[in-house]
């Protein structure tokens, strides 16, 4: 019985799986989630924070404790050791030896330039940067996402429209079909309609191979493994492709604060700068501090190992101070190269501040232009649609031949392709808009 239920469950289990419905935010959260390229980053991080502990650690004074064992062997030693016991005296020459020596140092760079605190704000800095490196690719997965989302709403919506034309042709090669017996159609007219019967047909099959292929690509960007995936597919109005689009300007404004390639281009300036402030230590003196205890212990000595030990302690403290004079021009290389990199970083972010300004400037122009062309193409359905019903009604009746009827189903065929994908087009730039200016996406 415990079987049987535990198998029940199980099939429910499966089945709720394999009926499951993806929105967008399932698939962006999944992929945040699950994607190998964001794991990898976020490993980045944690190997950039693991450095700044270190770097920090490194401030701190150092400490080691150390011990050497040895054992010496004089086989032709002529010295003789005396011991009395009960008033016996014994002599006996000691050919082998133990010595033992232990020590503690300890170590203190007091100052080097500032470069040791200089380095912790660098690796800061790296760990910052790998953090918004994360942010990148995130934000370079949800875009992708969101791109194969809109584009497989569009297939599927595009399916339904070539569906209906292939059924228009259907329903249009059987009338043909009853004209043809009556004597009021020839065969080669009958055909043409079955060759645009086979073209719908054609276009139909072709579509919902497509529209495979962007699951499948939606599928792998998510790292799913399951053969079942599909979206839900949410209801976007013709009002939703005619909202405003928000100005260029205030998106650029918007993103130049927020977007993390921005931030990470300014924090690899601000690196530079640190690294320029690391190279120039180099010209600076080190001044060190140093101390240490050692102690020894010699199993030839009369006295007992706790003697020895306390008897030969001893310490000591220390102070270096290194001055370079020639350093075979390595500072000067140094500051030289980070000087070279502040430039680098400073065309780097000019690049990155032009390149969002870019992919901002191509989105408002797609926005807009798409927009401008779905007003139109609400137009043109509707005459197409207009038409091609007249069209129908006259064919039938044999006043309009069959390529004036396959050329207004063309036509209407076109004007509703053109109206979805300036629909879902302008939806998809608008989303992308907002996501620039930090809004989530949302269809």
């Amino acid at each position: 019985m415990k079987k049987a239920i535990v198998l029940l469950a199980a099939m429910i289990s499966l089945s709720t799986s394999a009926q499951k419905k993806w929105t967008l935010e399932d698939c962006i959260n999944y992929a945040i989630e699950n994607n190998i390229s964001l794991k990898k980053s976020e490993l980045g991080i944690r190997t950039a924070t693991e450095t700044l502990k270190q770097s920090k650690a490194a401030l701190l004074p150092s400490l080691s404790a150390s011990t050497t064992q040895t054992l010496g062997y004089r086989p032709w030693t002529d010295a003789e050791s005396i011991t009395v016991t009960n008033g016996q005296v014994d002599m006996k020459t000691e050919k082998t030896s133990w010595n033992g020596n232990y020590n503690v140092n300890a170590s203190w760079t007091v100052w080097n330039g500032n470069q040791n605190h200089n380095q912790v704000k660098l690796n800061r800095v790296s760990e910052e940067q790998a953090e918004l490196t994360a942010q990148e690719t995130a934000n370079s997965i949800q875009e992708k996402i969101a791109q194969l989302f809109v584009q497989i709403l569009y297939q599927t919506e595009a399916i339904d429209v070539r569906r209906q034309s292939l059924e228009t042709s259907r329903k249009n090669e059987e009338r043909g079909k009853t004209m043809l017996e009556v004597g009021k159609m020839s065969k080669a007219e009958v055909a043409q309609l079955s060759a645009q019967r086979a073209t719908d047909e054609y276009n139909v099959v072709e579509a919902e191979s497509q529209l495979a292929n962007y699951r499948l690509q939606l599928k792998q960007l998510l790292e799913l493994t399951t053969e079942e995936f599909d979206i839900e597919i949410p209801t976007l109005t013709d009002e939703q492709a005619l909202q405003e689009i928000p100005s260029m300007h205030s998106v650029y404004e918007a993103a130049l604060l927020q977007r993390p390639e921005i931030k990470n281009a300014e924090l690899s300036l601000k690196s530079s700068d640190l690294q320029l402030k690391i190279a120039k230590a180099g010209w600076m003196p080190t001044l060190k501090l140093t101390g240490g205890a050692l102690t020894s212990t010699n199993s030839l000595s009369d006295k007992g190992w706790g003697n020895q030990m306390k008897v030969n302690f001893n310490t000591q403290i220390g102070a270096s101070l290194s001055i370079p004079i020639f350093d075979q021009r390595k500072a000067r290389t140094a500051v030289n190269k980070a000087r070279i990199s502040q430039l680098e970083n400073q065309l780097a972010l000019q690049e990155k501040q032009k390149k969002v300004y870019s992919d901002i400037e191509k989105y408002w122009l797609d926005a807009h232009s798409n927009q401008q062309k779905f007003r139109s193409a609400l137009l043109s359905v509707e005459s197409e649609q207009a038409s091609f019903d007249l069209l129908q009604e006259q064919f039938q009746l044999g006043l309009k031949n069959i390529v004036e009827l396959m050329t207004g189903k063309d036509k209407l065929l076109q004007a509703q392709q053109n109206k979805l994908q300036s629909k879902y087009t302008t939806i998809l730039n608008q989303q992308m808009l907002k996501f620039y200016r930090g809004e989530t996406m949302k269809i």
